[in-house]
């Protein structure tokens, strides 16, 4: 069984390495913020996309094809919340002396969750490739395998969070500033991209 733990270790690396709204997030936390708080970022981030690895897993994103207005609702609420994060960012001010950010933790779980559950898109790629998967293991074998998945999320984004917080004390303010814009764009044209895939969804159903 240890062949499935290890290939749902080396899938969830791949899945998780390309830069998207979830990374950007933890590098961005852990740019501005004291490592404790980045830690914090990097587990609720690691528990959201764990429940959304096992959902998708087990082909929750099947009810998205069932009930087009629950798409239509993520889609909506996505766009909002995760263009307003991303414009935040991109215009916030940052300061070396800063030694932390005082957000909440309801607002860092808010938007943790955020950027984790609300793009469709991303539970129906995750429902077709790990849905897919599942499919062609053997039942004892699911478990191993959707527990590599969970560990590699596990380490993925605490060593991001790690990295981030080493390296930071090396870069300037400008550098800082940058990777701020930097990721706020990121997250704002993922988005806008939510929004524009519910304009084609509205678009559909209406005509």
């Amino acid at each position: 069984m240890l062949e499935f733990l290890v290939q749902g270790f080396l899938l969830g690396l791949a899945y998780l390495a390309p830069i998207g709204m979830q990374n950007m997030y933890v590098i961005n936390s852990a740019m501005r913020m004291s490592r404790k708080k980045a830690y914090q970022v990097a587990s609720i981030t690691f528990i959201f996309d764990m429940s959304l690895a096992i959902a998708c897993f087990f082909g929750v994103g099947i009810l998205l094809g069932l009930f087009p207005f629950l798409k239509g609702f993520l889609l909506l609420v996505g766009f909002v919340a995760i263009t307003y994060m991303g414009f935040r960012l991109i215009f916030s001010k940052l300061s070396l002396k800063e030694a932390a950010v005082s957000e909440s933790l309801f607002s860092i779980a808010f938007a943790c969750f955020a950027v984790t559950w609300f793009n469709p898109q991303a539970l129906l790629d995750g429902t077709m490739l790990l849905g897919g998967m599942r499919a062609s293991l053997p039942p004892a074998g699911s478990y191993f395998f959707i527990a590599g998945i969970t560990l590699a999320s596990l380490s993925w984004f605490t060593g991001l969070a790690t990295a981030t917080s080493m390296l930071k004390s090396a870069f300037t303010e400008k550098t800082l500033r940058f990777i701020n814009v930097l990721c706020g764009a990121v997250l704002v044209i993922y988005g806008l991209r939510l929004g524009y895939e519910l304009l084609i969804l509205l678009k559909w159903h209406i005509f």
